[in-house]
């Protein structure tokens, strides 16, 4: 296992190949934009580069840093809390739930999309869906299965009630089926931004008890605490982190599930460091999957979802064959 010394230098590398990676992100884009680094080092200059690469590309870079960062956080917290590899949001139906309440509350005309309103009805279908999935599961297997189908239910639901709608907003919300960054913008941002980094500290502060969940529930009640309590506070927090990027940017596939196996690989299992590493293996992967989105096919973007996957399968499928035992 990694000794805390090499994870905090390896850290600080992703860390500083994101940073580079996020100005690299900057200066590309479907826009033509002549000597896009002189804008980027020096940000008092004025003209349409300016607005492109601070209101239209900065935004969507911090967006994605802050969502990929959600992810993973809850893709860590999801399975350290079930105790199950397999247990991300979007299994478990989380992703689903939040969605349904999203689309429910602009369905209905309470809010719109991207605002405060909608992360909270995002968040109470997440935590309800979160909360079903738990209640009818017995055992990791049915965790899975019921998960799998508690989501497939949600989807549905949201899939025939945009099908029904007939306000050009509401049928907007499709874009959630691969999710998108093409909307972030400022309000995006002072919406994301509180809500991700204050969750997430949560989340690495709490995680640490979720260790003693490896010794089974009756274990952990002989010393003195309740599982469930300790499950449902890490739900609640996941359902916030995976509400607040689905009301923003939509869901995005796949990437809270890998962020963590290869962060398991690369530092180990321990809760808070796979927390923080999670954080910002997620962060990396979603700025990299939306900057590919944008540019390889411009003036067209490709959903992003898509590019998540196509990024992430392959590196989890080569760190499983590797590494046999980091579940047992």
């Amino acid at each position: 296992m990694m000794t805390v010394k090499g994870r905090r230098v390896l850290l600080l590398f992703i860390l500083i190949t994101i940073a580079l990676f996020s100005l690299f992100a900057l200066s590309i884009g479907s826009a033509d934009v002549k000597d896009p680094w002189k804008f980027i080092f020096d940000r008092s200059l004025t003209g349409p580069s300016h607005d492109i690469i601070w209101d239209i590309r900065y935004p969507r870079v911090i967006a994605a840093l802050l969502v990929g960062m959600a992810l993973g956080v809850a893709g860590a917290l999801s399975q350290s809390a079930s105790n199950n590899p397999l247990a991300d949001p979007s299994i478990i139906g989380t992703s689903a739930g939040a969605s349904l309440g999203a689309s429910l509350a602009v369905v209905l005309g309470l809010t719109s999309i991207g605002t405060l309103g909608t992360t909270i009805a995002a968040t109470i279908g997440a935590l309800v869906a979160s909360l079903v999935t738990f209640a009818l599961s017995r055992s990791v297997l049915q965790l899975v299965i019921v998960g799998i189908a508690t989501s497939a239910l949600f989807t549905a639901i949201t899939g025939l009630m945009i099908s029904m709608a007939d306000k050009p907003e509401s049928r907007s919300i499709s874009f959630w089926s691969f999710g998108s960054l093409a909307l972030a913008n400022s309000e995006t941002l002072a919406l994301l931004t509180p809500l991700v980094v204050l969750t997430s500290i949560l989340g690495w502060y709490y995680s640490q008890k979720m260790d003693l969940l490896v010794l089974g529930d009756r274990e952990v009640s002989h010393l003195g605490l309740n599982p469930g309590r300790m499950r449902l506070i890490a739900f609640i927090l996941i359902s916030l982190l995976i509400a607040t990027a689905v009301s923003t940017v939509g869901s995005i596939a796949f990437l809270a599930l890998a962020a963590p196996h290869i962060t398991r690989y690369l530092i180990g299992p321990s809760n808070r460091p796979l927390v923080i590493g999670s954080a910002v293996i997620g962060a990396g992967l979603l700025l990299i999957a939306d900057t590919a989105a944008r540019t390889i096919a411009p003036p067209i973007e490709l959903p992003i979802g898509l590019i998540t996957s196509l990024i992430g399968a392959p590196i989890l499928i080569l760190i499983l064959r590797k590494s046999g035992e980091v579940w047992r």
